[in-house]
């Protein structure tokens, strides 16, 4: 009888993995616990160091943990080695056959699996077209770009039709511009195989581009877990919130407004409406989180904004970042789009305010 969550591909509980023994010893991963739905893009996101390639090594059989479970819908695979489990991988490092042409890399896995010629063929034909490489399916993979390289990994990983595709960080070593095609070609992958996908990255904009819904992690924890736009406009916590995109950080008390709600004074003095997290009260100091696109500037400061000094301005082509001094001594990024036609009337030095909406105002934990 299974026990995971009811739709779930894969079932992570109380996994801990340590590496090392006595006071040198390393906790990777820490009593996590998650479910991966099937048919989804769930993205394990964090710096290095953070646990979530350990993750997806425990869940292909390459390690195994030190307590806790990992089902595939419902099996207990904790223990199974790797030939066992219905996963396949995808590493940085594609591994592919360099004397062994694309056709023959894609087929390579079935023919060591003992699948009939005709059943490995009809499948090499159908990854071909899945991943747009015919052309090239005579073609050795040493003969062909990073890119398409890409592709061929992909197309191998998928051949057995796994039932979770693993994929460490597989575009690192793509240049910008490639990565962001592959980014488009994964998604529409994920979509047309209805395969799970579980994607490991440290880029952030990578995971907002493709994911279903992502896992954000530290220190061998996962710190939260949502949409894209719920982990970008809702953060759970300052490092969330920090790691994820650009963000502007101030401090300020909770005062309480009567019937109005609560406010956050900040540093200079400004009084900012904020709805509080649960269990928050006023009295207490917190830390509000603004995103630099969601403010508006305007030249000189009045009652309703934050004022300070514009000291410097960068321009990033599709928008510009103003970096700004406020009167309270805290820095703060505002981000304006360019418009076709439209000038901006700002300059370095200048006093400007800062008008930010309710709306924009996430308040944290201090």
């Amino acid at each position: 009888m299974s026990d995971s969550v009811t739709g779930s591909a894969i079932s992570v509980s109380g996994i801990t993995k340590r590496f090392g023994d006595g006071p040198d010893g390393v906790t990777a991963l820490d009593a996590v616990s998650v479910d991966i739905r099937e048919n989804e893009f769930f993205t394990l996101l964090g710096p290095s160091g953070c646990g979530k390639t350990t993750l997806l090594r425990l869940i292909a059989g390459f390690d195994h943990p030190d307590a806790g479970r990992i089902l595939l819908h419902g099996e207990d695979i904790s223990g199974l080695p790797p030939f066992r489990r219905s996963v396949n991988t995808v590493f940085q490092s594609y591994a592919l056959f360099p004397h062994m042409t694309v056709a023959d890399n894609i087929g390579f896995g079935l023919e060591m699996q003992g699948r009939p010629k005709a059943e490995i063929g009809r499948t090499v034909d159908d990854m071909l077209a899945l991943v747009q490489m015919e052309a090239l399916k005579n073609r050795r993979t040493d003969q062909i770009s990073g890119g398409q390289q890409q592709r061929v990994a992909l197309a191998r990983a998928l051949a057995p039709h796994p039932k979770v595709l693993l994929l460490d960080e597989p575009l690192s070593a793509l240049d910008y511009k490639l990565r962001k095609e592959m980014q488009i070609e994964l998604k529409r992958l994920q979509h047309e195989t209805g395969i799970t996908f579980i994607f490991v990255t440290h880029d952030q904009e990578e995971a907002l581009t493709m994911s279903d819904r992502i896992a954000v992690m530290q220190s061998g924890r996962i710190l939260q877990i949502g949409a894209p736009e719920e982990i970008y406009d809702r953060p759970a916590d300052r490092f969330v919130a920090d790691f994820i995109g650009d963000s502007n950080f101030l401090s300020g008390e909770i005062l309480a407004r009567g019937e109005a709600g609560h406010a956050i004074r900040l540093g200079s003095g400004c009084e900012v409406p904020a709805r509080l997290p649960d269990g928050m009260a006023s009295g207490g100091r917190a830390t509000i989180v603004v995103r630099p696109e969601h403010v508006d500037l305007v030249a000189g400061g009045t009652e309703d904004t934050l004022a300070g000094v514009l000291e410097n301005i960068v321009y990033f082509g599709t928008d510009t970042h103003f970096h700004i001094l406020l009167d309270s001594g805290e820095p703060f990024i505002a981000r304006l789009q360019n418009t076709r036609g439209a000038r901006r009337a700002f300059e370095t030095g200048q006093a400007v305010g800062i008008r930010i909406e309710p709306e924009a105002i996430q308040v944290l934990r201090d």
